[in-house]
């Protein structure tokens, strides 16, 4: 890393923020551009960024942008108006998100068998379960497609990174009992710990910590910068504690965010903000860093069953699972087929995929990074260069019908700060 890179890096995002309104209504997203640009600087084309992927600041980067993901986006969950008018994103996530682990997993097995164990087979299916919104940014910003449903990916995507996490936890554990580096009770012992007390402090924080931050901005005590300061910060002492108690500090943060974003709405505007903006910047980083530093060298061990594998579970896996979730609601085919597409994989799976290089005993870790690099390849240009034709096609269709409550996709629905939701 040297000046001149930090300069190339700066006059990119300079000049993609100078045009950034044109190309939303394009074709190209955010990602794609970042993507690219990564792949330009590795060291298999201009050779400008030559650091290793387990490099320190690699790590640090990505645990970051990991932390302020998760509490920024469960944040934005508002659990009473998901209980009473998301009926759709629930069932996504009851039902869809671990059909979708399963048949990833079957599917896995069938196709990667050979160099998988079957835990190890859970693992790669669960990193590419959470869904990314900002892929198809098109979908979920597009006045044309009904609040309902571009609501409910959004929805959807902010709380399923948080979901997969434990459980991908759980079958990294059973991988390493498999693998015979430890004993099963070494290993449920350490499950239960990051699993049981990583929301144990993530609640304690975010509620008390969001109380202590409502009452000094009530007395005036502390000034709006320091508000934003004190609410971002909850993120990184809930990530702290969890990790000095021996909990999972990423489930913490999760489980903080949500905690803060029920109990005290009033302060959470200035993380809104923060999230759309150094937030953006972090995730699309994140991009550069896969482009540059992971995908070469991923292509260099993908076979074609690592291929056939990463589009069936962005097409089938997802797919099934989706339509399986909302048998009974009597949405059209096209909903469906367009609920099941948009599902695009991303950020959380490049990060829990880093996760995987970080961990012992994983005699498959480099089979499971690769597809996942792979698959969010896959996924970033897919996604991406659908989402704008896509939202206008599905929109097209729903467009000739009137708002009812005989339409379950016409339904009114309150709206939630989600991620992009600021997009017109």
């Amino acid at each position: 890393m040297n000046t001149e890179l930090f300069a190339i890096i700066a006059l990119f995002i300079l000049g993609f923020g100078l045009i950034s309104g044109r190309i939303e209504k394009s074709i190209i997203t955010p990602p794609m551009a970042f993507v690219t640009f990564g792949l330009l600087l590795s060291p298999q084309l201009l050779g400008l960024l030559n650091l290793e992927v387990e490099h320190e600041l690699v790590r640090i980067i990505a645990e970051f942008t990991l932390i302020l993901v998760l509490f920024t986006d469960a944040s934005r969950i508002n659990l009473k108006l998901l209980r009473r008018d998301y009926n759709l994103p629930v069932r996504l996530l009851g039902i869809g998100l671990p059909l979708t682990i399963i048949l990833g997993t079957i599917l896995a097995v069938l196709l990667l068998g050979g160099r998988l164990e079957f835990w190890e087979a859970a693992a790669l299916a669960t990193i590419l379960a959470p869904t990314d919104a900002a892929l198809g940014q098109a979908v979920v910003s597009s006045r044309s497609v009904p609040i309902c449903i571009r609501q409910s990916l959004n929805v959807e995507s902010g709380l399923n990174d948080g979901i997969c996490l434990p459980i991908l936890l759980i079958f990294l554990s059973l991988a390493g009992t498999m693998e015979g580096t430890g004993t099963a009770s070494f290993w449920f012992r350490f499950a239960a710990m990051q699993v049981i007390l990583g929301p144990i402090v993530g609640v304690a924080v975010g509620y008390i910590g969001g109380w202590l931050v409502s009452q000094s901005v009530r007395r005036k005590w502390i000034t709006h910068s320091f508000e934003d300061l004190s609410v971002l910060g909850l993120s990184l002492c809930a990530y702290a504690i969890a990790e000095l108690v021996g909990g999972n500090g990423f489930i913490a943060a999760f489980c903080a965010g949500l905690t803060l974003g029920n109990t005290a709405p009033s302060i959470c505007d200035c993380l809104y903000e923060f999230g759309e903006a150094e937030g953006q910047l972090l995730v699309l980083l994140i991009f550069m860093i896969y482009g540059s530093m992971m995908v070469f060298p991923a292509l260099d061990s993908v076979n074609w069953q690592m291929v056939l594998y990463a589009i069936a579970t962005l097409t089938i896996a997802r797919m099934v699972g989706v339509a399986i979730s909302v048998i009974g609601m009597k949405l059209r085919w096209y909903t469906i087929l367009f609920l099941g597409w948009f599902g695009p994989r991303g950020v959380a799976s490049i990060l829990y995929g880093l996760l995987i290089l970080e961990g012992d005993g994983i005699q498959g870790s480099e089979v499971i990074f690769s597809t996942m690099v792979l698959t969010v390849l896959i996924s970033v240009f897919a996604h991406g260069l659908t989402a704008f034709p896509g939202a206008n096609w599905y929109g097209n269709r729903m467009a000739r019908f009137k708002a009812t409550h005989e339409i379950p996709e016409l339904m009114p629905r309150s709206e939630m700060p989600v991620r992009l939701s600021w997009r017109k």
